[in-house]
């Protein structure tokens, strides 16, 4: 008994050493997630144009570029860092539809692009692959088929990502149509020792409407998981970014559409705000 003693006054007690062991692997994994938040323009792809849609909502889309691949150019010149590609009308049909513009998009940007959207087999996933993007977003089969989520992982380190779109905490899937009884966060979960790349969180409420993103949800999201966390939905202003850049949970970045089509958001100054504060 005394010599056990002695080992944990040392600081060699096993019981202490695995407290120790844990306090290291949980700082590991907040410093890997407290990467730059990077700023990630969308382009939502309808009809082979450039849109917005009204919380989700495809009957409500506003025509922001007739070239998608000029859009891109824009955002590219900016001073862009990423590109978040979706392809809309892909998402309802669950196969792509739109692959022509973002072909466009991959041959004229040099910079990595990821997109979501039809997404929902492995031959997709490899074709999208072997033209350069950089990474593919799979929302409704990580509901149908998670077990493709980590086959792509396996065979693609690095280049998927789980796009978890939500109305009141609840996973909806096929283009935001149908509603699931899944929550966002047993979801997410669901995928911490599957090797994915990111979360890619939408709040659809908040989509296209400019008001502002869900901060508190989206913040909570990414305290519960390990796994890198992009909020999307609703991010309407430079306040926005700095909002979530400064809400305690080390989000990897964020998504936003209709505010830079609108001027509500000046790319090239969001960019040099959130590098300021690097």
């Amino acid at each position: 008994m005394p010599h056990i003693a002695y080992r944990c006054l040392t600081g060699l007690c096993p019981v202490y050493i695995a407290i120790r062991f844990q306090a290291v692997q949980k700082a590991v994994t907040l410093r890997q997630k407290a990467v730059n938040m990077i700023l990630y323009p969308a382009i939502d792809l309808k009809d082979g144009q450039a849109v917005r849609l009204f919380k989700g909502e495809m009957e409500k889309a506003t025509v922001f570029n007739d070239d998608p691949a000029a859009q891109a150019m824009e955002f590219v010149a900016a001073g862009c860092e990423w590109l978040h590609l979706v392809d809309l009308n892909g998402a309802f049909a669950g196969e792509p539809i739109n692959a022509a513009p973002v072909e466009a998009i991959l041959e004229r940007c040099q910079v990595p692009a990821q997109l979501g959207g039809g997404i929902r087999d492995m031959a997709t996933i490899e074709r999208w692959m072997s033209k350069g993007l950089a990474r593919v977003i799979l929302g409704t089969v990580a509901v149908e088929n998670p077990a493709l989520v980590r086959e792509a992982a396996h065979e693609f380190p690095g280049k998927v990502a789980v796009g978890i779109d939500a109305r009141n905490g609840r996973v909806a899937t096929k283009g935001w149509a149908t509603e699931t009884d899944v929550m966002v966060t047993d979801l997410a979960r669901s995928f911490e020792d599957a090797g994915v790349a990111a979360i890619i969180y939408t709040d659809i409420n908040r989509d296209g409407a400019m008001q502002g993103p869900n901060v508190e949800a989206t913040a909570a999201l990414a305290n519960a998981v390990s796994i890198p966390v992009i909020a999307s939905g609703g991010v309407s202003s430079l306040d926005d970014l700095i909002a979530l850049r400064d809400c305690g949970a080390s989000l990897n970045g964020a998504i936003s559409g209709r505010a830079l089509y609108d001027g509500a958001i000046d790319l090239a100054q969001a960019l040099n705000v959130l590098k300021a504060s690097e």
